[in-house]
């Protein structure tokens, strides 16, 4: 990230939509520059003891030098909360996340947090969610958006979530970028930092995590905005007066 080290909390308008791909990125693009950076998962959940969960594929994408921490694992592909209950483990709280970033942010310039689904998924039978591991750390949170229709409401939801807690949204990314956009994603990408009141700090193309490592690198760097250690320029909105089919005066 631009402006040196600290804490990013990452989350999602829901599952599915690109967040372990921006995670990485943003891991990559700090590791370019020589910052040392850890990638903290409180969470994993619908993956079994000893399977690749999303942490390996950070290592994978974004190289072996970062740091990776994995608070739990539940097996079932639940809410964290729902998953501990089902197998009798101890949920993940979220005085003990924050414990832990404190920990890896001695030794490290940057700790990325992933959460788990949305920004307010429970991690424990009290409530907790990533929005108060967020206020706990007095962190900015990037929401990890998807492209087609019905993110510009699952988007503007959970950037009001994040101002009714008094939270800082970092920014938006669109995690999974159609090589052939419809014509709701190409009108996403102009509304989006218009409806949601939040940046648009890029978006990565799908396919991404295919990608070896030098190609995965340059696309973080082309797809995401300086603020996140990219060379992209930042989406403005511009209100289009009418879309035409064919997408013609759109991004």
């Amino acid at each position: 990230m631009s402006g040196g080290s600290g804490i990013l909390v990452i989350t999602g308008t829901g599952t599915g939509v690109g967040k372990t791909v921006v995670s990485a990125a943003v891991a990559a693009l700090a590791l370019d520059v020589g910052l040392r950076v850890a990638v903290l998962k409180p969470a994993q959940t619908g993956v079994e003891p000893g399977e690749p969960g999303d942490l390996d594929e950070v290592g994978r994408l974004a190289g072996e030098d970062v740091t990776r921490r994995e608070l739990a694992r539940y097996p079932d592909p639940l809410a964290p909360d729902t998953a501990a209950r089902r197998v009798g483990m101890a949920p993940v709280t979220a005085p003990q996340v924050a414990a832990a970033v404190r920990e890896l942010g001695t030794l490290h310039d940057l700790v990325l947090i992933e959460g788990a689904g949305g920004l307010l998924v429970r991690l424990d039978d009290r409530g907790s969610t990533l929005a108060d591991v967020a206020s706990m750390l007095g962190a900015p949170v990037l929401v990890v958006a998807a492209a087609g229709l019905g993110t510009l409401n699952h988007t503007a939801l959970t950037v009001e979530a994040l101002d009714s807690r008094s939270l800082r949204c970092a920014g938006v990314v669109m995690g999974c970028w159609p090589a052939e956009p419809d014509l709701a994603a190409r009108c996403n990408l102009v509304d989006l930092p218009a409806v949601s009141g939040a940046p648009l700090l890029g978006t990565l193309p799908a396919g991404a995590a295919t990608l070896d490592r030098a190609g995965f690198l340059a696309a973080a760097r082309e797809g995401l905005a300086a603020e996140l250690g990219g060379a992209a320029a930042r989406h403005r909105s511009q209100r289009v007066s009418s879309a035409r089919p064919d997408g013609q005066g759109l991004p």
